[in-house]
């Protein structure tokens, strides 16, 4: 009877933060990703360093080692970008921020740097998680098994 007063549900599109090649995150070879232990999403084999803003939003932390990233959409999705795997070893070396938590982003702008080479010679993986981490509120499906390029729809994510 009052349908005009629902509020209309939102479809929110993440963007892929990096050029690369997407894939699922069961492809990712680290369970706390690869079983959706802190949320739903999809990853990127980097061919690039930069990584930019999926979506519009505020930054809600800079890891102090730069090697992840977690932002608020303006849709209210809580994302985390997460720059390889176990790189948090590596300190902050071979990664440079533009960002600080608090910071108003748009979808495109640069939030740091990781220099993938430096990652792949110290063993580490450079594959990039990027994850609703609120994603009850959420149907989410993902765009994979392709290349990529910063911007490009990755994840879409539906208002339950």
């Amino acid at each position: 009877m009052f349908g005009f007063l629902k509020k209309k549900k939102q479809q929110i599109i993440i963007g892929s933060p990096v050029k690369g090649y997407a894939v699922g995150l069961k492809e990712v070879p680290d369970p706390t990703f690869r079983d959706e232990m802190i949320g739903k999403g999809a990853a990127v084999i980097p061919s690039e360093g930069k990584i930019y803003a999926p979506a519009d939003g505020t930054i809600s932390m800079v890891f102090d080692t730069l090697h992840a990233i977690s932002m608020l959409s303006d849709n209210g999705a809580e994302i985390l970008i997460h720059v390889g795997l176990d790189t948090v070893a590596l300190k902050g070396d071979g990664f440079q921020g533009y960002v600080k938590a608090g910071d108003v982003v748009k979808k495109g702008d640069l939030l740091l740097t990781a220099d993938l080479e430096k990652i792949k010679q110290a063993g580490y993986s450079p594959i990039t998680p990027v994850l609703i981490c609120n994603p009850d509120a959420y149907e989410i499906s993902t765009i994979t098994e392709k290349e990529v390029l910063p911007g490009e729809a990755l994840i879409e994510a539906n208002e339950i």
